[in-house]
């Protein structure tokens, strides 16, 4: 695979709680260099991505309850809507770990169904981070299928911000539990090319990527920059 194919399938992660305004357009610059898909913000971040990526096909995609998923139903519908309000074109939500692991799927299901009936008639994709470090492979089998029945449009590893990130052994556990029609984000710990096209041979169709810049360079010559 070459550069820019790989590049079209990077969210690049700006997602530190430390990065500052120039930071972000530092990183937003490195995503129209690289001509990345999306680059993937904080809340108050999007409307200056936006601002900074206008004329691009470079599209801004945040974060909601992030990093936890312990924030509200309500408050996760309220951080959707005004994302989208601000110009967010995907919703990278994350499910209500600790009621997953308890056993109450319909909240679960509850919880994301509601971003996803804020998102869609937005046209608004919505991908749920269902956090594989935290969970045994049940639970991961589990947050897929309540992903896909709540409607949402992918399921993604991690947050990157407890503990582990993407494996290849999640990912084809998490593509073996669900429908052809949803697809996968990998996130977390993303940092060579061989991973990278690893896992997308595994399923993946969306890599989180925050070393974008590095990761590209070091990938297989063609589509020179």
């Amino acid at each position: 695979m070459d550069r820019k194919t790989l590049a079209k399938t990077i969210d690049h992660a700006i997602l530190k709680p430390e990065q500052t305004a120039d930071d972000l357009a530092r990183e937003c610059a490195i995503a129209l260099e690289y001509g990345v898909f999306s680059v993937c913000v904080k809340p108050s971040d999007v409307a200056r991505a936006v601002e900074l990526l206008q004329g691009s096909d470079v599209k801004v995609s945040t974060v909601i309850g992030f990093p936890h998923g312990a924030t509200t139903s309500a408050v996760k519908v309220f951080e959707a809507q005004d994302a989208i309000s601000n110009g967010a074109a995907e919703l990278d939500m994350v499910l209500n770990i600790g009621r997953l692991l308890a056993g109450e799927d319909d909240y679960v299901e509850a919880d994301i169904r509601g971003v996803v009936e804020a998102a869609h008639p937005q046209g608004v994709l919505v991908k749920v981070i269902i956090e594989t470090a935290l969970l045994d492979d049940r639970a991961k089998g589990a947050a897929c299928r309540l992903a896909e029945k709540a409607g949402a449009d992918f399921v993604k590893t991690s947050t990157g911000f407890n503990g582990g990130g993407a494996t290849l052994a999640d990912v084809k556990l998490m593509r073996d539990a669900l429908g052809p029609q949803m697809r996968i984000k990998a996130s977390g710990g993303i940092r060579t090319y061989e991973l990278a096209e690893s896992l997308l041979a595994a399923g993946c169709t969306r890599l989180g990527v925050s070393g974008t810049k590095a990761l590209l360079e070091a990938a297989v010559p063609g589509g020179d920059y």
